[in-house]
């Protein structure tokens, strides 16, 4: 944890650094993300079209991008003021640095076959509570949890440690590899690794509209935003210059009460693009399924695909858990085959279980071998830290929740707690309040829909930057 320590900020800026004002200044396309502290302010108008010739100069650019119409700019009264504190007062603030908690990852034991990430507490009690008002098919997609059962990050956050946290650098495998057919089993093992344990009873917060979170490690940077509030969609694109990779990932959780629990549909487009060999490699996501009786947990299930097309090879990957009753079984069962598209021929089967080993048959000789394990992968994997605090955008999920998360991470009362989160509630109503009198409507910064209903990068011609926050 860094929770203690403090960094010095100018006094003229302390206030865009709290969660609640940069909300309120900052929700627009054009927002004043990863802002220097410090760095000269000028307004920019937010239909205006500026060029840049390089990602190093969009991004910065941003340090420029304040709009008066929601107090980023300062008014002729405050300017003066805000002059003075410059003047006289230049290193004022002391903040503390945002806690960032640990990712989700799968204990060791979980190998021996016990991990299976069901409640061993009253929990489900109070959760089916909470839930007993609604009927089965109810859509849930507005509902929201009391901050005392949230996971103490953003759901940004969790969504792009499947991607950064890893023991192994699974990704560059994938773009490493020699052959084609190797080059596919690399990306299955990748895509069986986006699998990580859901903690039973907690969710992540409810990304706001316009939220990012941006994080390296090594060479490969990883940005995601918040891209849509109704319905709630989330995009992550990510590069590695080294490894001559594209990750275009974008989802939409859409939830449903189902009588013993809530079964979440994961929509959405996973494209990895292997530049080097131009290959791209189309996979889609399980459901989440959340049991609360009459065994209560979470359950990874459904049927999954990755698809090559310049390759020629398919997979269909099922995951499976205990069924409805779950009275027998096993949890967080794997099973798939491999095989050519042209003939249709398999060329291997897997089996196993995402959270320990899963094997892969080769059909014709027969030979078993270990095509991923778990306890080597999502076991000894670490949060990232954060490195250039001044470099973080107010819009970044540490710095947005950070109040939030120091709340639940300190076991702050619950009245606290949702007095925390309702600040934060409000702050956006205002916000979108602000925007629909001015005539404003918003969009994202790093990413653009498409006639289709999908999304993409906004620029495949730029990388993603180098992160404020890094793993190690």
């Amino acid at each position: 944890m860094q929770d203690d320590t403090l960094f010095c900020i100018p006094a003229f800026i302390q206030n865009t650094m709290s969660p609640s004002a940069s909300l309120r200044k900052n929700g627009n396309s054009r927002s004043n993300s990863y802002t220097k502290a410090g760095a000269a302010i000028n307004p920019v108008d937010d239909d205006e079209e500026l060029e840049y010739s390089t990602p190093e100069e969009y991004f910065s650019s941003e340090e420029e991008e304040e709009e008066e119409e929601y107090g980023t700019t300062p008014s002729s009264s405050s300017s003066s003021s805000s002059s003075a504190a410059k003047k006289d007062h230049p290193v004022a603030v002391l903040r503390k640095v945002p806690i960032v908690t640990s990712p989700c990852k799968l204990d060791r034991q979980a190998g021996s076959g016990k991990g299976d990430n069901r409640s061993k507490t009253g929990i489900h009690v109070s959760l089916f509570d909470l839930f007993k008002g609604f009927r089965p098919g109810s859509d849930l997609t507005k509902f929201q949890l009391p901050p005392q059962f949230n996971l103490p990050k953003s759901q940004l956050q969790a969504y792009g440690e499947s991607v950064y946290c890893c023991d192994q650098d699974l990704l560059g495998m994938c773009a490493a590899a020699a052959s084609p057919l190797d080059r596919f089993l690399a990306v299955i093992r990748w895509h069986i690794s986006t699998t990580r344990p859901a903690p039973f009873g907690r969710a992540p917060y409810n990304p706001i509209l316009g939220e990012t979170h941006h994080v390296s490690v090594g060479d490969l940077n990883v940005l995601c935003e918040q891209v849509s509030h109704h319905p709630p969609v989330s995009a992550l694109y990510a590069t590695s210059e080294s490894k001559k990779l594209q990750l275009l990932w974008w989802h939409q959780a859409v939830p449903r009460f189902c009588g013993n629990g809530v079964e979440v549909t994961i929509l959405g487009q996973r494209h990895l693009n292997l530049l080097e060999h131009e290959e791209i490699y189309e996979t889609s996501s399980p459901k989440l399924h959340i049991c609360f009786f009459p065994i209560s947990g979470n359950e990874w299930v459904g049927n999954t695909t990755v698809r090559c097309v310049k390759s020629g090879l398919e997979a269909s990957i099922s995951f499976k858990g205990k069924g409805f009753f779950a009275l027998h079984g096993s949890s967080n069962k794997v099973s798939g085959k491999i095989w050519d598209i042209s003939t249709k021929r398999i060329l291997y089967e897997l089996n196993g279980s995402w959270d320990q080993v899963v094997t892969l048959k080769n059909k014709e000789s027969g030979k078993i071998s270990t095509l991923y394990d778990a306890q080597a992968t999502i076991v000894d994997i670490h949060s990232p830290i954060i490195e250039n605090l001044e470099g973080t955008s107010s819009m970044e999920s540490v710095n947005i929740w950070s109040a939030l998360t120091e709340a639940l991470v300190n076991g702050e009362s619950a009245q606290k707690m949702r007095e925390t989160k309702r600040r934060l509630e409000e702050a956006q109503r205002e916000l979108q309040q602000k925007r629909l009198a001015s005539g404003i409507v918003w969009s994202p910064k790093y990413f653009r829909s498409t006639k289709e209903g999908n999304w993409v990068w906004h620029d495949e011609s730029m990388d993603v930057p180098h992160a404020p926050l890094v793993v190690r």
